[in-house]
């Protein structure tokens, strides 16, 4: 029997977030569950907002009018963060999917992840860390706008850059060493897995790589491997640090 796809809330603050990230937004969120709720919170009196209406009709997204009470203060940040709350305990949700850039919704995540749910945020680069931490993941939105274009000006890192980004090397080691056998082999999957636990806003994307096993492969400072089971029927990767090998036979 195929698993019950996840119910998600999508909740978007338009006032940090733009139209052109709907497509690859969507397209995201979809890896991840099922968006039954989706909304977007603005004055949408004023102009500022009206490069919204196009992407709202063809997605069904459903705008959230608020006013601007007075200047200098968020009034959209709080009704979003109020329906979040009325979500949490009147839906029976699976999980949320905050889309802003604004580190006013650190507490909101937190609280969603203490009651059990999943929180995916969606920001750009210049997102606080405070935010990003908060979520048990952070997708940059950079990333899902234009992205073949996006890919084919900038391509993909070299492994000399790779080898020289001291913290990407560190989770990396890090993670297939806390999964590692006997023999210094972790499997693909938990090693992407520690890395989310340590780095919410970790992506091989961000690096130019579509999938992580590229990423790995392409810093020179690893072994992958692919396994087939014992009927041949499916294939899992693994990855180990290069000269692990050596290690094994120098102590055996």
């Amino acid at each position: 029997m195929a698993a019950i796809s996840p119910k998600l809330a999508v909740l978007i603050d338009a006032d940090n977030a733009q139209p052109a990230v709907v497509e690859g937004l969507l397209a995201e969120i979809a890896k991840y569950g099922t968006a039954t709720v989706k909304r977007i919170y603005g004055d949408w009196t004023g102009p500022q907002l009206k490069g919204w209406k196009e992407a709202l009709l063809k997605y069904a997204i459903q705008p959230i009018q608020q006013f601007r009470y007075t200047t200098g203060k968020n009034a959209t940040d709080s009704a979003l963060i109020i329906d979040a709350m009325d979500l949490l305990y009147g839906a029976k949700l699976g999980g949320f999917c905050i889309v802003s850039s604004d580190s006013d919704f650190t507490r909101l995540a937190a609280r969603v992840r203490e009651a059990g749910l999943v929180v995916y945020g969606f920001g750009e680069k210049k997102t606080p860390a405070p935010f990003v931490s908060a979520c048990d993941k952070f997708i940059y939105t950079e990333i899902l706008i234009d992205k073949e274009d996006e890919d084919e000006a900038t391509g993909p890192r070299s492994s000399a850059q790779l080898k020289q980004d001291g913290r990407l090397v560190a989770l990396l080691r890090n993670a297939v060493e806390a999964g590692s056998d006997d023999a210094g082999w972790s499997q693909l999957g938990t090693v992407g897995s520690t890395i989310a636990k340590q780095a919410p806003e970790f992506d091989a994307r961000n690096y130019g790589f579509r999938k992580l096993s590229e990423l790995i492969a392409a810093t020179g400072l690893f072994e992958v491997e692919k396994r087939r089971s014992a009927d041949g029927a499916l294939t899992s990767t693994w990855v180990r640090k290069r000269g692990a090998r050596k290690v094994e036979l120098g102590g055996a």
